[in-house]
């Protein structure tokens, strides 16, 4: 399961699930991120999943980097958590402005506007990770058509709610933020509530997430309430 453990830096642990991007890999490290946080280590500080990698952040004055890694081989990695990951239904406005890129991604990808919207709303998306930004999802696996590079030049502003995506994978841009994503749509539904003490983000690690498209009217709608 585990491909590599190293040392990084003085004080973290470096978990490496081999190269593969896909939800098999992923899950495995939704699993051991869950299973760690659960443990409450007063030794862990910090723990970092991403795509295939996980870091481990502890406590010098507590332990170190063999005692941890020795303790941590030793756990028992639950999956009872795969029963809580959720499937979502978004909805996406990709009229006028909000399909920011439409003349960019007709162009690179030799489709129709109609048909990359098509493509889009089709797939079912596996949340990876969320970062960047709080609450941010970075979803895939797109369909390969959309298969896209990101800007040259990334924006300086990017609006909240945006629907982006670049290579296989799509996001939502959970506040208004520099980037250089595809911006295919935009969304009215919150992602991210820090308000929401019990449960600011929506969209976690291992969730699904499919859209389906609304008209301006409908967004300005959601958005109002």
């Amino acid at each position: 399961m585990i491909k590599n453990i190293l040392n990084l830096g003085d004080a973290a642990i470096y978990y490496d699930f081999g190269d593969q991007i896909n939800i098999e890999t992923n899950t495995k490290v939704i699993n051991y991120f869950n299973s760690l946080k659960n443990l409450n280590l007063e030794e862990i500080t910090n723990i970092t999943p991403s795509y295939n990698k996980l870091i481990i952040s502890f406590n010098l004055e507590i332990t170190s980097f063999l005692d941890l890694k020795e303790k941590i081989q030793n756990i028992k990695i639950s999956t009872e958590n795969e029963k809580s990951f959720k499937k979502i239904k978004l909805p996406i406005c990709c009229e006028g402005d909000f399909f920011l890129d439409k003349e960019r991604l007709t162009n690179k990808l030799n489709l129709s506007p109609k048909e990359i919207l098509k493509k889009f709303l089709n797939q079912e998306y596996f949340c990876y990770m969320t970062g960047f930004i709080a609450g941010m999802p970075f979803m895939g696996n797109i369909d390969k058509d959309l298969g896209i590079e990101r800007l040259k030049t990334p924006r300086v502003k990017v609006p909240k709610g945006s629907v982006g995506i670049t290579e296989q994978f799509t996001n939502i841009y959970t506040f208004e933020s520099p980037g250089g994503w595809n911006i295919i749509g935009n969304t009215p539904q919150k992602i991210f509530e820090p308000g929401n003490k019990d449960k600011p983000i929506l969209i976690n690690p291992g969730d699904k997430v499919s859209f389906f498209q609304i008209s301006k009217t409908e967004y300005k709608k959601l958005n109002e309430k």
